[in-house]
């Protein structure tokens, strides 16, 4: 999956990649190149006495060392280059990816997971782009190299290089092995501290109401500690690794000098030579040693690339037609046909045979208890979720053969739970419509009782609003939600539940200044409270995902008993009726 991804995302780069490679190519050259001069340097220069020779080879050796210099630099530079551009290309593919899941994908994954695959593990990957670029390329040559380089000054001393260099490959290994499912376990318990500190933060006040503060920080303490213990495990076996390497370095060199030193006394051997061969031999454990931090590495960039993948992957259950459809008719007419969703293994349907018709310049409402599947009924007009039997027409056409741009473009919604980005009081109207000016952000926060609050606001529609519109109330963030919908001016309003914060005066002002805005749109509300949609031209009660009555109010308290039970349990009888 690795290899996969990074075939993926470097392939546009790979002209940087080539020039990586070509420049780390002459940098080993020359730095295989300099122990060869060195011993020169001591064998015909200083034990000779000839001074011109140490200074001519003196600077070739530094001649060398600047090329050396320059093209590790410069392969460095275009290794990052790389590594940064594939990361935010591996960034941009996971948000857009995201963008298309529907919410059972991000209720599968889980936004805490989503979070960190796309930072910290998109970073891991990264990193071992840029680790490569610098020692992938590096210690295979210089590891070949070495080896002839050092054949080349010694040949009856290859058996050294012939213990050490597999002694030090299998310790390696065998580390290594035991790492990789520690760091796959890091991931998940990053995972889990990350789901834990969004849902403190997100539920502070929760918590303070409730006086939980203390098993909040015990609940935070387990999972960090279960990540700090998973991190120091797979530590401790990374701690090995170091002694492990110097102890083999060390017998080699030790080696090398005694069996070497044997060479010497018999004439057979130059002490240019020596040196030569001892600098050889720790540039090829070096490159050993690099590529032993590379593959440390790599088991849990491989686990990243895993679960980025995994995203990558996952195609979203609400997928674009091929061929889209246009509308047939008006887009403001809203049709249901027996539809039914259910979630994956579930034993029961969430809607069964819901059939419905909204039309423009009409209100629709739709009432039931809690579970009973209002606002997924809701979710599937603009295919937040699709349904899983019947059909759902907007325009005249099933929904699953519109272009979801142009389906969504005909459409506002008003959440259960209103959300405001980061940014001003006019950035947030203006997600619905860039191009709205002042006069009609004012306009529609007129409508939408909200304009009182935010002309007392210190800097009007420049207000700084903070992200998820904590800075205001319940009540101030629905009104300027219900004014974001207002500015789209579409062709279909669903208010899920949207009137709930606010009290019954504010409720019924906004409900008689919406009635001539919306009155050529199809207006879809879901409620709690019956005053909000007794005037509806019909309302729709469900129980347990299915229709259980249909009509107008009045109609329904003689018809419906769960709607009389509903009205009796909220208004007094003599008001109801």
């Amino acid at each position: 999956m690795l290899t996969r991804l990074l075939r993926t995302f470097l392939f546009p780069y790979r002209a940087l990649l080539t020039g990586v490679v070509l420049l780390q190519l002459v940098a080993v050259i020359a730095s295989l190149y300099l122990p060869s001069l060195n011993a020169d340097i001591i064998d015909n220069g200083v034990t000779k006495g000839d001074i011109e020779y140490i200074w001519k080879t003196g600077l070739v050796m530094l001649a060398v060392s600047l090329v050396q210099i320059v093209c590790s630099a410069v392969s460095v530079f275009l290794g990052s280059r790389a590594a940064m551009a594939a990361g935010r290309d591996m960034r941009g593919a996971l948000l857009h990816q995201v963008g298309t899941f529907s919410a059972r994908e991000v209720g599968y994954f889980g936004a805490p997971s989503l979070i960190t695959r796309n930072t910290n593990d998109v970073q891991q990957v990264q990193l071992l782009i840029v680790m490569s670029c610098t020692i992938l390329v590096m210690a295979p040559i210089m590891c070949v190299g070495g080896i002839i380089m050092a054949l080349r000054e010694d040949l009856d001393l290859s058996w050294i290089l012939l213990l050490a260099v597999p002694a030090l490959g299998l310790s390696m290994a065998l580390i290594i092995a035991r790492m990789v499912p520690g760091f796959r376990m890091m991931q998940t318990k990053l995972d889990a501290v990350n789901r834990v500190l969004r849902e403190q933060i997100t539920g502070i006040r929760v918590i303070r109401a409730f006086v939980r503060e203390r098993e909040e920080v015990w609940r935070f303490g387990v999972a960090n500690n279960e990540l700090t213990d998973s991190a120091l495990r797979v530590g401790k076996l990374a701690a090995l690794m170091f002694p492990i390497v110097m102890m083999i370095s060390n017998v080699t060199s030790v080696a090398v000098i005694w069996f070497g030193g044997q060479h010497i006394d018999n004439g057979t051997m130059e002490i240019g030579s020596l040196t030569a061969l001892l600098s050889y031999i720790m540039q090829i454990l070096m490159s050993v040693i690099m590529a032993s931090f590379l593959a440390m590495m790599a088991p849990r960039a491989a686990v990243c690339a895993d679960r980025i993948s995994e995203v990558l992957d996952t195609e979203s259950s609400v997928r674009a037609p091929e061929r889209p459809e246009p509308f047939v008719e008006d887009p403001g007419i809203v049709e249901l046909r027996a539809a039914e969703f259910s979630y994956p293994g579930a034993e029961e349907p969430v809607l069964e045979a819901v059939s419905l018709r909204a039309e423009p310049g009409k209100t629709t409402a739709i009432i039931g208890s809690t579970g009973s599947g209002k606002s997924t009924l809701l979710n599937l007009i603009p295919r937040l979720v699709d349904a899983t039997a019947g059909r759902v027409l907007v325009g005249g056409t099933d929904v699953r053969e519109l272009d979801l741009d142009l389906l969504r473009s005909q459409i506002a919604v008003v959440p259960q739970k209103p959300y405001l980005f980061s940014g001003t009081i006019a950035t947030n109207l203006r997600y619905g419509n860039p191009d709205a000016t002042d006069e009609d952000l004012w306009r529609c926060l007129e409508i939408a009782q909200a304009a009182d609050f935010v002309r007392e606001m210190p800097q009007g529609l420049d207000t700084p609003v903070s992200q998820g519109g904590t800075t205001v109330s319940g009540g101030q963030r629905q009104r300027l939600a219900i004014a974001r919908a207002l500015v789209k001016s579409p062709r279909v309003y669903l208010f899920d539940d949207s009137f709930s914060a606010l009290d019954l005066a504010t409720d019924a002002r906004l409900r008689q200044a919406l009635a001539p805005v919306t009155s050529d749109a199809c207006v879809i509300i879901v409620a709690q409270r019956v005053s909000t949609i007794r005037e509806a031209d019909q309302i729709i009660v469900l129980e347990d995902g299915a229709v259980v009555g249909l009509g107008h109010h009045d109609q329904l308290i003689a018809e419906c008993p769960t709607y009389a039970e509903i009205v009796d349990s909220q208004l007094a009888a003599e008001d109801a009726r």
